[in-house]
């Protein structure tokens, strides 16, 4: 009877003892139903529709003041609007996935960005097309993170490098060809037609997506759990966020700090962003994870995004700008010079997506930061105001050469380490700091372009007196071509003047942009140097850290 009893007992400690043991033969890791390479057409297809529209309108600008009545200056606010609203909602896209389910939230931002689409090409006054691109920035945050956080867990490890680069064809060529085809279509149709167009695509988008895409066990697990709503930390998001955004497009414009009003919103942001970290920091279930920074390589990842977002958007908007303003060009070949840059980065996303199964991660970022800097100063050698065509082409060629290895790697980079729970808060952080890079870069170009032309043309006119052989002899020889045209010799004589002092702006202006890309050079040597700071990652593994 105790023999019995004993035996119960032991049998009883063993049974025990193999609650939660793990199988003798590893279970089979999740895999979506449909092919990964499917589903990553459909997410990136609505990525792609997003991050065009942060470019595409653009151009249209003065068409929509036109058509709506407003000033050039007030038609600003429809870009301002989806970019301060879309900034706001991409580090929250952990925290609605959390809430929804990842799949469930993917489909509500994309048919809020469909709808609102419309609701902006049928407006009929300002204020409503700010609110509606204000409400499609809001459900355009959302498309960028989930897409990026969905390519991440329906690919394997070895994989994930490839699946990145299809993302960052979205993230990298959208805006390059938003500018192109915004202007052909308000040229050719209507300024209206830049948001209609969105409506296939979104419909196509959704219904593939309610089919194919499917959340894995991970993101199942992690919805509901009654997380409410942080009101405290989402007021302090909002307004911070809105503020910045806002600061950085109208700051050049009043004078940056001399300005009570760009103060007092430089005020508001720096407080209610720092109180957010502060916030978040003690919070059980946080509105963004603040402590996702503790990881040095982590912050490092979005360190390199955020300067990777100033550099690409830095040179997309001061290349057309110079050619348009300074060369002489037309919009349509402005565009076409960016064209180039856009056909090569196509071909070589995939190849740096498949270099990331074979090196490392931090490798391939030195590589395109070395480029970056090479490829910025061999700019500064060649930008002058008789650059032609192929030239310019040839230059933007050079600059995105760098950029397909770093966008790849630095997104591969971020997730080395990191749980497959935290791959939404991740995606979504990496994507908030681009675009607030991409808003920071244009910004930082404008005033350096602005500050600098002030600098070189104050020393410019040190040079000139009109008692200068070389400036007289310009000075009667244009005033004599002028007077031989039939114009009064008074009249050519003070047109001879204007001509000189615009060919002097022009010089200026055309040192202040070589100057700041100057400074892109040195930010990207910089950042080839801190590059090897990354964590080693094992090729191939995704986020995997190597070993030794």
């Amino acid at each position: 009877m105790a023999d019995n009893a004993e035996g119960s007992l032991n049998l009883r400690s063993e049974n025990a003892s193999n609650v939660g043991r793990a199988p003798d033969m590893p279970s089979e890791p999740w895999r979506p139903s449909f092919n990964p390479w499917l589903i990553g057409v459909v997410v990136a297809m609505a990525a792609f529709m997003e991050v065009l529209d942060t470019s595409i309108a653009n151009v249209a600008l003065p068409y929509i003041a036109g058509g709506l009545g407003a000033s050039n200056d007030q038609s600003t606010w429809v870009l301002t609007s989806y970019l301060a609203a879309n900034a706001i909602v991409l580090p929250m896209g952990a925290w609605f996935s959390s809430v929804l389910g990842r799949k469930r939230f993917f489909m509500l931002c994309l048919a809020v960005f469909t709808v609102s689409s419309v609701l902006c090409g049928t407006s009929t006054s300002l204020g409503a097309i700010i609110l509606f691109r204000a409400l499609q920035g809001a459900g355009g945050g959302g498309l960028q993170p989930m897409a990026q956080a969905i390519l991440a867990d329906t690919f394997p490890p070895h994989k994930r490098g490839l699946a990145f680069a299809l993302y960052g064809v979205t993230a990298v060529v959208a805006p390059t060809i938003g500018p192109i085809l915004g202007g052909w279509i308000t040229d050719n149709y209507s300024w209206r037609w830049i948001f209609f167009i969105n409506l296939p695509v979104g419909v196509l988008a959704l219904l593939l997506v309610l089919r194919l895409v499917e959340d894995p066990p991970w993101a199942k697990r992690a919805v509901g759990g009654g997380v409410k709503l942080d009101y405290i930390a989402f007021g302090f998001l909002a307004l911070g966020i809105g503020a910045l955004q806002v600061v950085l497009d109208k700051g050049q414009e009043d004078d940056w700090f001399g300005s009570n009003f760009i103060l007092r919103l430089a005020i508001i942001a720096a407080v209610c962003l720092v109180s957010l970290v502060i916030w978040e920091w003690f919070r059980k279930n946080p509105l963004i994870d603040v402590k996702l920074f503790k990881d040095l390589n982590f912050t490092g990842a979005n360190i390199m995004m955020f300067v990777t977002g100033i550099m690409l958007f830095s040179s997309l908007v001061m290349i057309p700008q110079f050619l348009q303003t300074l060369a002489g060009y037309s919009a349509t070949s402005a565009g076409l010079v960016l064209s180039g840059g856009g056909v090569l980065l196509l071909f070589l996303m995939p190849v740096a997506g498949a270099l990331t199964s074979r090196v490392q991660a931090r490798y391939l970022i030195a590589l395109g930061w070395i480029s970056l800097a090479i490829a910025m100063y061999y700019t500064t050698q060649n930008f002058d105001l008789q650059i032609s065509f192929g030239t310019a082409s040839l230059l933007r060629v050079v600059q995105v050469f760098g950029l397909a290895f770093l966008f790849v790697p630095v997104n591969l980079a971020s997730f080395v380490g990191m749980p497959p729970e935290k791959s939404n808060a991740v995606a979504g952080m990496m994507n908030f700091m681009r675009n607030i890079g991409s808003s920071v870069g244009t910004s930082m170009v404008t005033t350096l372009i602005a500050r600098r032309a002030q600098v070189h043309q104050l020393y410019l006119v040190k040079n000139i007196s009109p008692g200068a052989p070389t400036f007289a002899r310009e000075l009667s020889g244009l005033a004599a071509r002028l007077s031989v045209s039939g114009l009064a010799n008074s009249v050519a004589l003070k047109q001879a003047y204007g001509r000189l002092y615009g060919a002097l702006i022009a010089q200026a202006t055309t040192l202040a942009y070589v100057d700041t890309f100057w400074v892109l050079t040195i930010t990207a040597a910089i950042m080839f140097l801190l590059s090897f700071a990354l964590k080693k990652n094992e090729p191939g593994a995704g986020g995997e850290i190597a070993a030794g």
